[in-house]
């Protein structure tokens, strides 16, 4: 039976090939943002690999922590927390001085009602970061949001197509990264930057979507008929074994799964495990946003978890009453409008 413990315990267990590769981080661990979906169960993995690699160093995260018991709960795993608006030069400046920064900060929603916001999170507080702390080696977040819409036959953008953002929320993620690219030239920074799409959680992702509206026999559109998805256990380990790849200058690494996922099949197979035919919507574009993660699995190999298990875990986990974050990825979307 799926719980919250079960749920984290698997998004939070560090692989063999993880805890060998944290043997060769330098350092402690900054994770700047941790309190959004990602940042927790990131930090836990970060003490189980370094407890199981028998090394000593501390997994600082920082957040404003506005969950209620958020803070408590990371500290009783073992990561040490600090409270902090990164936007605070104040608060800046009290940052620990640890020597690899996981920059997870970012806001998407909203930004179509005040489109200044998200500016002034994903560009201003990035450079602020980055003039504070200078020359450390980082793994930023990006997004696949960054890159045009391609044919679905295409097998996705690699990291050399020139990115092409729609909407002022990729425009501020590019924004993002040509800042840390700045700080990579200019300050000794050294950057990797992180172009995920669409981790799985349960609690949140493209499936939950999907589930949710076939339990709820909302429509579903077509017009984006194809998306990426990943278990986000493999990009916790994949970010943190990406430290080893920050170099002096900027590194792309795009990480999504192996699959080119179809919509409609997709829903299907959520309809069969609920007990609910899906009701769709829309005719199928030619094309969507879909990202090639080669790079990243020649580097670290395959996801261990399939998009079929993922499905079948999804329905599980919304049929025993598991929690959902009401964080909807809103991946059908066109015209960036968030």
């Amino acid at each position: 039976m799926w719980s919250e413990d079960r749920l984290n315990d698997l998004l939070g267990a560090p692989s063999d090939a993880l805890v060998s590769d944290i043997k060769r981080v330098d350092g402690d661990i900054l994770i700047l943002g941790a309190g959004g979906k990602i940042g927790p169960m990131l930090a836990r993995m970060a003490v189980r690999a370094f407890e199981q690699a028998g090394i000593k160093r501390q997994v600082w995260a920082v957040s404003r922590f506005s969950e209620p018991g958020m803070e408590d709960s990371l500290q009783a795993a073992g990561v040490r927390t600090m409270a902090a608006d990164l936007g605070n030069a104040d608060d800046l400046k009290r940052l620990p001085d640890a020597p690899n920064v996981l920059f997870l900060a970012g806001r998407k929603f909203g930004t179509a009602d005040s489109a200044h916001e998200t500016w002034a999170m994903n560009v201003s507080v990035p450079t602020l970061v980055a003039r504070q702390l200078g020359a450390r080696k980082y793994v930023v977040y990006s997004s696949g949001n960054i890159y045009p819409m391609v044919p679905l036959h295409s097998g996705g953008c690699t990291e050399d197509t020139p990115p092409e953002p729609v909407g002022e929320y990729a425009m501020t993620t590019l924004g993002r990264e040509r800042v840390f690219e700045h700080a990579a030239e200019h300050l000794g920074a050294q950057v990797v930057l992180f172009r995920l799409n669409y981790a799985i959680d349960l609690r949140y992702g493209v499936l939950h979507d999907i589930a949710e509206n076939v339990l709820k026999g909302q429509p579903i559109s077509l017009r984006t008929p194809a998306f990426n998805c990943v278990w986000q256990r493999y990009v916790n380990e994949v970010t943190l074994r990406s430290l080893l790849l920050a170099k002096p200058g900027v590194t792309k690494l795009n990480v999504t799964g192996p699959e080119t996922a179809s919509v409609k099949q997709t829903a299907l197979a959520l309809g069969d495990l609920l007990g609910r035919a899906p009701v769709f919507e829309g005719q199928p574009e030619d094309r969507a946003l879909l990202n090639n993660a080669g790079h990243c699995m020649r580097l670290f190999g395959y996801p261990d978890v399939s998009l079929d298990m993922l499905i079948r875990w999804q329905a599980e986990w919304l049929l025993s009453g598991g929690r959902t974050l009401n964080k909807p990825t809103h991946f059908e979307e066109r015209e960036g409008r968030y």
